[in-house]
């Protein structure tokens, strides 16, 4: 049987045949429309706090490249999470063939060259990621938008471990620590809504944190993403429009239904 992917055969149109939440009302990405969106002045800014973090090892998942965390000491509380502290379980990226789409949430329509996810669970709640994935508020996800222009000093020990991880299932051991505060753009702006994972199973399970400002990434990072490939090197290359090569890994945005999603405005100016 073929799995879930993003070729059309099996790409997110036919996800719910498969997995009957991805069609529910609170599915994730979504299009954020700033006028649409309500200042919400409860909301604080974003408390993201990361020491010593390992990452054990960078995986080629088939659907995206993975740096797993096995290590350190992380805590994610503030704007939305209220007194509940998230920590951060493993981050992954979301891209497109070219760089004027690739990101998953888009803003006004726009899309973004690709779109970094921060994955945390609620340990105030739940004793393992694996339980907090299935249960409402179990996970809070920072959105970064990535957009082409200079280098990004942080993603590049991701990016040159890439080659070593062409094909899915292939997996190397990360030996150099990666800062993930160094991914969180400089202006704390963000949107937040109540959302689901992205990829199956769907769980409606996340709370949204998408900060507004992009980070930057070069070119040469752009095509070292888009050089991997979705299968594994015992199989044969797949025979759909996208060839076997890991792009458009995206879900494109989903309806937001009866929710609303608030905004943060932080004063800090970019860089």
């Amino acid at each position: 049987m073929v799995g879930w992917g993003y070729a059309k055969a099996n790409g997110p149109a036919t996800w719910p045949n498969l997995f009957p939440i991805a069609g529910g009302s609170r599915q994730s990405p979504i299009d954020i429309k700033c006028e649409a969106c309500q200042i919400d002045s409860s909301l604080s800014k974003i408390q993201a706090v990361y020491s010593g973090i390992k990452v054990s090892e960078l995986s080629n998942t088939g659907y995206a490249w993975k740096a797993q965390v096995s290590g350190g000491t992380s805590s994610l509380k503030g704007g939305p999470l209220g007194t509940d502290e998230y920590v951060l379980e493993q981050f992954h990226c979301h891209w497109g063939k070219t760089n004027d789409k690739g990101s998953e949430h888009t803003v006004n329509g726009k899309c973004y060259a690709a779109e970094l996810h921060l994955v945390h669970w609620n340990k105030s709640k739940f004793s393992s990621f694996a339980e907090a994935a299935s249960s409402d508020g179990g996970l809070a996800v920072l959105g970064m938008f990535l957009e082409v222009g200079s280098e990004h000093e942080e993603l590049n020990k991701v990016c040159k471990l890439l080659p070593f991880v062409q094909h899915k299932g292939q997996a190397i051991t990360v030996t150099e620590p990666i800062s993930p505060a160094a991914f969180i753009p400089k202006n704390g702006s963000y949107w937040t809504y109540a959302g689901s994972l992205t990829t199956p199973p769907c769980y409606e399970s996340v709370t949204w944190l998408v900060y507004e400002h992009p980070i930057q990434v070069s070119q040469t990072q752009m095509d070292a993403f888009r050089s991997m490939k979705s299968y594994h090197p015992c199989e044969t290359c797949p025979e759909d429009e996208l060839a076997g090569a890991l792009v458009e890994n995206y879900r494109p945005p989903c309806p937001l239904c009866d929710r609303v999603v608030r905004a943060y405005k932080d004063s800090v100016q970019e860089e």
